[in-house]
């Protein structure tokens, strides 16, 4: 039974954006390891920006510097 966790930050993932993912996931494990799609498990978690640093400091700081996680 695959268990897929994925963190990110609480930065407006919609529901719609949280089910492509829920989706993509239990496909790729599907096809990739062969695996029943209805024993895979998807959790998503949202990590307050506060809880969450990189390079020694806060993603919220970060965020407030400009520093974004956007594909460039």
């Amino acid at each position: 039974m695959p268990y897929v966790k994925i963190e990110v930050t609480r930065e407006g993932v919609t529901r719609e954006k949280k089910q492509a993912l829920i989706k993509g996931v239990t496909e790729l494990i599907t096809n990739v390891l062969n695996k029943d799609p209805h024993l895979t498990h998807v959790v998503i978690q949202e990590i307050d920006l506060d809880d969450w640093g990189y390079a020694g400091e806060q993603v919220s700081i970060l965020r407030k510097n400009g520093i974004t996680a956007d594909k460039k």
